[in-house]
């Protein structure tokens, strides 16, 4: 009997290394072309997140006058004590108006 080259008998089951390797890569193809597109799609996704974060600079900067975040946060934290100074002020308002009301209803 004559043996094949890679010293297999014509015929036999066992799959050449040529062909398991072939057949591998033919099982990897789909996990290869998925990845590929996942990276362009990342490549796409970053370009477009860099040119939002640019613009909102931009904004930050023509709005605050600033693009730093913790001299924006700091202005935000600066804004909610200014927020809440203003809120009691009125409700001390309302207590002295009610106070007032009070007063006049218990002199009748």
């Amino acid at each position: 009997m004559e043996r094949s080259r890679k010293g297999q008998e014509p015929g036999s089951r066992d799959p050449s290394p040529d062909v398991e390797a072939l057949r591998r890569l033919e099982a990897l193809q789909p996990a290869y072309e998925r990845l590929r597109a996942d990276r362009i799609r990342a490549e796409s996704d970053v370009e477009r997140l860099t040119a939002e974060l640019a613009a909102a600079r931009a904004q930050a900067r023509e709005e605050l006058g600033t693009d730093d975040e913790a001299e924006i946060r700091r202005m935000i934290e600066e804004a909610r004590a200014e927020n809440a100074r203003r809120v009691e002020a009125f409700a001390q308002s309302l207590r002295s108006v009610q106070d007032r009301l009070d007063a006049l209803d218990a002199g009748r």
